[in-house]
């Protein structure tokens, strides 16, 4: 399958032709703005571009708040104090930092579940779809990391919690422990490793997300139906396609200027919504807090990772198999981590010809269970670990595993989909109607 059809840049001037044939940025920013965009793109494509402004935004107050952060134990909560109290504009600076993480979250599952519902990690995007859950990855160890930083109760607890996961692997486990900690325990060495990591990772997103660009620069945006634009011609493509400047930029820009009337309202007004009252207390190796939670876009994996304790019979089963190699421990640590997994592996295991779930209608019932499964997991992951919620949160980790390693399979062979469109055209056309084509 060739690549989407562009209009070739052609530089003006001497200047112009020199800087091209040496370092071709104005062709790759002029190739970027008239990508060729499938007309039919819907209010949930908008995320990309708020995902790019908040891997920015993130950047940059990371980078100002670094410059008066101290990464030592003993003056790190002191040092967050003194950039609210006395950097010029510190608290504005630290609540965007602090926000701008959840508006990244938010966004981030909203980009991961609308390319489930339309199929956009399906052939030939697969290697688009693993690109984006790498930096998936990425985010959550940035996340996890900075929220350390402060140096409060959770963060220090949840620090121990999170890195003790690593020491239940077998044989190997005690010592990556030690590696990530610096030493046997959550201490200065491990603050400065964070500190340092937190620090680099967002550029290593930054690198990963213009390889994701560049990746469906070759194959194009997927769009509501799933239907290809057609290739026979540029004239044919330009029948299913807009140029992404103006239409989709204006869109994109619109969309996110009242996303950020949103986001600018929290943050001037209830900052702290999110946040956990302990992690305004000082860090104390000597006082436990009652109950350990971590930032709420990790919720639903933290579910996960509790729901497999060793009274659960699947966990018993690979005990006995293995010897008790694998315990209950590292068998949470496996279904939490799994449970990425299984994303990451829906290009494969999604079996049906059909893309999108439009044209899919017991997908479409399967899928929004699975959106439901993911906010019921994530408030069973704020819950104590206790009953009911022990059982709940097997019962939701069950359904997100029998989703993608059972549902989505089945139903390529069981389901019997709806007609689609022959193009985008006729989508664009059905829907908008004849009159609102976009001028050429």
């Amino acid at each position: 399958m060739g690549g989407i059809p562009h209009d070739q840049y052609e530089p003006k001037g001497n200047f112009a032709k020199a800087v091209h044939s040496r370092l071709p940025i104005a062709g790759l920013l002029y190739d970027t703005l008239t990508i060729p965009t499938p007309k039919n793109l819907n209010w949930m494509w908008i995320w990309g571009i708020v995902l790019t402004f908040c891997l920015g935004l993130q950047i940059v107050t990371g980078i100002v708040l670094a410059m008066h952060y101290t990464p030592h134990v003993d003056n790190a909560f002191a040092s967050v104090e003194h950039i609210m109290r006395n950097v010029n504009g510190g608290h504005m600076i630290r609540y965007l930092h602090m926000n701008g993480a959840s508006l990244f979250f938010i966004a981030v599952y909203a980009h991961i579940f609308r390319g489930l519902y339309y199929g956009s990690y399906k052939a030939p995007r697969e290697i688009t779809w693993i690109i984006g859950m790498l930096i998936y990855l990425l985010m959550m160890g940035t996340a996890f990391m900075g929220y350390v930083l402060p140096w409060g109760q959770m963060s220090f607890w949840g620090a121990t919690v999170i890195t003790g996961l690593f020491g239940a692997i077998p044989f190997v486990g005690d010592a990556i422990q030690t590696l990530l900690l610096g030493g046997p325990a959550v201490d200065n060495a491990t603050l400065n490793r964070f500190f340092s990591l937190h620090y680099l990772f967002p550029f290593l997103i930054a690198g990963l997300v213009m390889v994701h660009i560049w990746a469906f620069h070759t194959t194009g945006n997927n769009n509501p139906t799933g239907v290809e634009v057609r290739r026979g011609s540029k004239e044919e493509a330009k029948k299913d396609t807009v140029p992404f400047w103006p239409y989709y930029v204006i869109k994109d820009l619109f969309a996110l200027a009242i996303i950020l009337a949103v986001f600018f309202a929290i943050v001037g007004f209830m900052p702290n919504y999110l946040g956990h009252p302990d992690n305004y207390i000082e860090a104390n190796p000597l006082a436990t807090p009652a109950h350990i939670v971590p930032e709420w876009y990790f919720l639903p994996f933290y579910a996960i990772l509790r729901a497999f304790t060793a009274d659960v019979w699947a966990v018993q089963l690979v005990s006995f198999v293995t010897g008790g190699i694998v315990d209950a421990k590292f068998f949470g640590v496996l279904a939490m981590f799994g449970a990425i997994a299984v994303m990451a592996l829906a290009p494969w295991l999604d079996t049906s010809s059909v893309r999108s779930a439009r044209y899919r209608p017991q997908l479409k019932l399967w899928f929004w269970i699975l959106v439901a499964d993911f906010f019921f997991l994530m408030w069973l992951g704020a819950m104590p670990a206790e009953e009911p919620y022990a059982t709940l949160s097997l019962i939701g980790s069950a359904y997100w595993f029998g989703y993608f390693l059972v549902i989505l399979p089945l139903l390529g062979v069981l389901e019997k989909p709806n007609a689609q469109p022959a193009t985008i055209e006729d989508d664009f056309n059905a829907h908008i109607g004849k009159s609102a084509t976009p001028a050429e």
